[in-house]
């Protein structure tokens, strides 16, 4: 709708030709955005049902479950995409079973220069109503600003980012984050925050290692995200926390929310992926063990309420530098005080 609405040629391609009619048809998706009527000339085709169907594409938007990118990957080969498309993920999560990054696996087939990223705060019916904060990130320069522009002509802002990792490993912070404060909040809006926190900075260290930027985690890719997830009324992540806090199994949750969260299959993959990476990350993986409901509610609750970070490294000057110090006042501290008289 934003791409349409900005003046660029879309078609919203569906998995299959059943959902392609119905979308047409009733146009407007009833299930996930109801009440909003997709714009008269944006097209909807069911995938593979053209010839040469990305033949004139300039963009590919992927917005597929980030389990699902091997699979997009292996339509966009078979299909046939032209050398000059670029390709952007739109997925929050990691693909298992090791926990790489979308843009990882796009990358090692299409090349850094031709795939990007988008995260930020992008609530679906507030973003098509009154905008977001966006942020599209890529290992190129050129094409990080042609999908800013094509937002941004929009009316919805969008950050440039050369920090992809970042960006990924933030919005799976973020939803890691948001399960935990609907699992912890009903013990209190402290623990909540504490293990939301904790959270981040274990992934901070994941992304880190990985070559990603800290000053991502603490913007909108970010600590943005987060906020607007949390606050959201029906944020999926947060509802999925609750339902685990009552006792749920993770299996049932999707039925009882009405749709997907993805955050419940991510989050074991991520703690599989720092512990691959040898990044020490206890909140992180308890999250994954009461997903996988081998923790109970309680004892999740009391590790994040007992869970006392490591102290801070206090830097102390070299003796290097303490020893010239010395020396210096030896030499011309009297000196410096008879000139002061």
């Amino acid at each position: 709708m934003l791409l349409e609405r900005a003046g660029i040629r879309t078609t919203l391609l569906c998995r299959t030709p059943e959902q392609a009619e119905e979308l047409s048809g009733a146009r407007q998706n009833e299930r996930y955005l109801p009440g909003v009527e997709l714009p008269r000339d944006l097209r909807v085709r069911a995938l593979g049902a053209e010839p040469d169907q990305f033949g004139r594409a300039d963009l590919l938007l992927l917005a597929v479950p980030s389990k699902e990118i091997g699979i997009a990957i292996v339509e966009l080969q078979r299909l046939g995409v032209p050398d000059r498309a670029g390709i952007v993920s739109l997925a929050k999560g990691l693909v298992p079973p090791d926990g790489e990054t979308p843009t990882a696996l796009l990358e090692a087939v299409f090349g850094p220069e031709r795939v990007a990223c988008v995260g930020g705060p992008a609530h679906a019916l507030e973003m098509v109503e009154h905008g977001a904060g966006l942020v599209c990130a890529s290992r190129s320069e050129a094409l990080a600003h042609r999908v800013a522009e094509a937002f941004q002509r929009a009316g919805v802002v969008c950050e440039v980012s050369d920090d992809p990792v970042g960006v990924e490993l933030a919005g799976v912070a973020k939803n890691a984050a948001a399960v935990a404060v609907g699992a912890t909040q009903a013990q209190g809006l402290n623990a909540a925050g504490m293990a939301a926190a904790d959270i981040f900075l274990e992934v901070l260290s994941l992304s880190s290692s990985s070559g990603g930027q800290a000053r991502t985690f603490v913007g909108r890719a970010g600590t943005g995200d987060l906020v607007a997830t949390a606050l959201a009324p029906m944020s999926r992540n947060r509802s999925a926390g609750e339902l685990l806090a009552q006792g749920v199994p993770a299996a049932e949750i999707p039925e009882r929310v009405g749709q997907a969260v993805e955050a419940l299959e991510t989050v074991p993959v991520l703690a599989h992926a720092i512990e691959r990476a040898g990044v020490e990350a206890p909140v992180t993986s308890a999250l994954a063990r009461l997903i996988e409901g081998t923790l109970p509610v309680d004892d999740w609750v009391a590790l994040v309420r007992a869970k006392q970070p490591p102290p801070a490294s206090f830097r102390r000057p070299s003796t290097w530098w303490v020893r010239l110090r010395a020396w210096f006042g030896r030499h011309f501290g009297s000196r410096s005080l008879d000139s002061e008289r």
